[in-house]
């Protein structure tokens, strides 16, 4: 199940070049950031992809928790998820890795 990518080398040197940029899509709405700026890297463009997901996953969560009862309980550990997958995909960015998210990666390969 480990589906781990190659980033594709564009010049040889991309993902070492754009690992900084791709580590900041996964900074809620600065996804935008490495989606504008680096339009020719597919790895910041991966990066910045698995961040918009994040981001829709966030404000789904920031959404769901006020409703009572069910936000109460799904809200907080909805919480601690989207922060964990915001930690799996700054180390992936970071160590140079095109690896999906868990759950919410497989979506965002289709944007």
């Amino acid at each position: 199940m480990d589906e781990e990518k190659k980033a594709p080398a564009s010049g040889g040197s991309d993902v070492e070049e754009n690992k900084a940029i791709a580590a900041i899509g996964y900074l809620g709405i600065l996804f935008l950031v490495p989606l504008l700026a680096k339009p020719n890297s597919p790895f910041a463009q991966y990066h910045a992809r698995q961040g918009i997901a994040l981001c829709i996953a966030a404000v789904a969560m920031s959404i769901i928790t006020p409703i009572p009862v069910i936000g109460w309980v799904v809200g907080p550990v909805g919480g601690i998820l989207v922060f964990i997958l915001f930690i799996m995909g700054l180390m992936n960015a970071l160590g140079g890795k095109m690896v999906p998210l868990p759950v919410i990666g497989k979506y965002a390969e289709k944007v």
